[in-house]
């Protein structure tokens, strides 16, 4: 067996976005196809193609690992930049000041799309959304503007269930249930919430830890607006809501960042009565679907997050078996 029947064949893509270009990679399973494919799409913050950050330890990204799989499934891929993330951030960043938004990232979506349906060796009537964490909100976004090529149907791992600043507020109360003051920090983060989407300045109080405050801060960087205003507020329920394509929802019983109880019932209330939206809620997969054998009492929250791209982690086998077959099935 040949690394290309092992991994794919893979090559670099660019495609000019306003003032900026694009990177990504394709990866082209062995054979000559036609092939179904996805676009990949990541979660939030400087998460690059690969579902890395430089905010977290490893290079060992579910993206790379899942497109390496997919292609031994028969499956292409593409995995894109967000123009804020990857090697090139630092000169995108400044010629996006004021214009990052929901909509600038469905725009790079659709860039992503339009490299990929112009594959000969793809199926551009069999082209699926994979995304992960915030990525779900952009590929349901994209999906629900009329796009020139709509998805065949949505694989949304770690979709929040409810507005992303009430997820991110559960996350921070959960932190504060085991310090003393913990009502009374919760408190003043919700007076600094209250400020920024009333767009007045954040203020942060000085007694909330260093991270909170560097949290709140980042919120209304010129480079995170307005983007970070109306990301506060999405949220993927009423979305799904809308699709009239096929969807699989999977929430880890391990993930720490999107609960699969919580989240995972509002999305199902959303898609009650469609047939064509599945859910799965494996046991052993966490937010970036990386298998975790400890037992979820155990598992703290930035312990967790430093883990996620380590060497030696892996996919959690009962997700990626379902993905590969779902997409199949579908295909």
């Amino acid at each position: 067996m040949t690394d290309q029947d092992l991994y794919g064949e893979s090559s670099e893509v660019t495609w000019p976005m306003g003032e900026t270009t694009m990177y990504g990679t394709l990866v082209k399973p062995s054979g000559l196809g036609p092939f179904p494919a996805v676009v990949m799409v990541a979660g939030s913050g400087p998460t690059d193609r690969d579902w890395n950050s430089p905010l977290l330890p490893g290079t060992n990204g579910s993206a790379r690992l899942l497109a390496e799989a997919l292609a031994r499934a028969g499956i292409a891929s593409l995995r894109y930049d967000k123009r804020a993330s990857g090697p090139h951030a630092r000169e995108n960043v400044p010629l996006l000041i004021g214009k990052l938004s929901m909509q600038s990232h469905v725009d790079e979506l659709a860039g992503a799309v339009h490299v990929m349906a112009g594959q000969a060796y793809v199926r551009h009537d069999r082209i699926f959304a994979l995304a992960n964490s915030e990525g779900t909100l952009h590929a349901l976004n994209y999906q629900l503007h009329n796009p020139e090529t709509p998805f065949a149907g949505l694989v949304l791992t770690g979709p929040p269930g409810q507005p992303v600043g009430t997820v991110g507020r559960s996350q921070l109360a959960a932190q504060a249930a085991r310090v003393p003051n913990g009502d009374a920090l919760l408190a003043l983060y919700d007076a600094a919430i209250a400020r920024f989407l009333a767009g007045e300045p954040i203020v942060p109080d000085p007694a909330l830890p260093e991270g909170v405050q560097m949290l709140l801060k980042s919120l209304e960087t010129p480079a995170n607006l307005p983007f970070a205003r109306e990301l506060w507020t999405a949220d993927a329920a009423p979305l799904l809501r809308q699709v009239n394509v096929p969807v699989l929802v999977i929430i880890g019983k391990k993930d720490l960042q999107i609960d699969w109880q919580a989240d995972g019932e509002k999305l199902e209330q959303a898609a009650a009565g469609r047939e064509e939206v599945t859910f799965l809620f494996p046991e052993n997969a966490n937010h970036v679907l990386k298998q975790e054998l400890r037992p979820r009492s155990e598992l703290v929250p930035a312990e967790i997050t430093e883990s996620y791209n380590g060497p030696d982690t892996r996919l959690d086998p009962q997700t990626l078996a379902s993905i590969q077959e779902w997409l199949t099935a579908h295909a």
